[in-house]
């Protein structure tokens, strides 16, 4: 898999841009924040640094390892404190402000992108099922039944 990333990603003789670090711990099944990919030597400029297959594989497994990913029932915790009613729902203007404000949070049109791509329409309400776009984020889904 890993070799496939650098195929498409780069090449296994340059390697990789060091900006895409990110993108390829992430198309790994990986989620490590931003300060975790600048510790690992990603860049914010394109052309600045490129990491080959052999640097990349011991940072591929450390980030692995790494503790300070969140999981579905973590995201889940996080958006039942907008739960205001405790049914599963939340107002749609509360989830894009969290994405857009809290935590590495995201720009208009990343969320944009996100909401069509992941978003069950908003009810009459403004309303939204959170653990619905919570799976659709998640390479390892959660089945409902």
């Amino acid at each position: 898999d890993v070799e496939f990333v650098f195929e498409v990603m780069g090449s296994p003789n340059e390697g990789i841009d060091a900006v895409d670090l990110g993108d390829a711990l992430r198309a790994l099944n990986l989620n490590p924040t931003l300060a975790l990919i600048e510790k690992m030597g990603g860049t914010k400029k394109r052309n600045e640094k490129k990491i080959k297959l052999d640097e990349f594989l011991p940072i591929y497994s450390q980030v692995k390892k790494e503790k300070e990913q969140g999981c579905y029932e973590d995201f889940i915790e996080c958006l039942k404190l907008y739960d205001k009613e405790e049914n599963g729902t939340m107002l749609l203007a509360e989830l894009q402000h969290a994405l857009l404000a809290l935590g590495e949070n995201l720009d208009d049109e990343q969320v944009e992108t996100l909401f069509a791509d992941c978003m069950d329409p908003e009810d009459d309400e403004g309303m939204i099922p959170y653990s619905q776009f919570i799976q659709r984020l998640m390479s390892d889904p959660v089945v409902f039944d």
